[in-house]
């Protein structure tokens, strides 16, 4: 892995709480899950660049973002590999996921899957909540 392109954001706590909602907290900083299909970002089109919602780091560009219908948006590449952090996420029973967390502040994003037959140049899906993102449009 490449070198860091921006120092750790730490916070306490009480920070976060003040500075997110209810709901960008608990996925944000607890790993929850937005309901499917409620999210803004589940559709959008727009051209520009997706962001941590908890830190402003760049994370995604919407040229990778495409339609998976799973009820959360979806790309198929971060931005830069640096800018995401892989956890094994083995909280679903019989099942082991890919947590992805934003490196430079360390709040949960989603999670990426390899192989489910989306025509994507990488043959992954990064499931992203919604309030996990802001875009900045270009």
């Amino acid at each position: 892995m490449t070198e860091e392109y921006m120092p750790k954001l730490t916070r306490p706590d009480s920070q976060w709480r003040e500075q997110l909602s209810q709901l960008e907290y608990q996925v944000l900083r607890q790993g929850g899950t937005e309901a499917p299909f409620t999210g803004e970002y589940t559709d959008t089109v727009d051209e520009g660049v997706y962001e941590c919602r908890a830190c402003g780091a760049e994370l995604f560009r919407s040229t990778t973002k495409f339609a998976s219908h799973c009820g959360w948006p979806s790309f198929f590449a971060p931005l830069a590999e640096d800018r995401v952090r892989y956890l094994r996420d083995d909280s679903l029973p019989g099942r082991v996921r890919t947590e992805v967390r934003c490196a430079a502040c360390d709040s949960h994003l989603g999670h990426v899957f390899e192989g489910e037959g989306y025509e994507t140049p990488t043959d992954l899906r990064y499931c992203i909540n919604s309030v996990s993102l802001c875009l900045r449009r270009d």
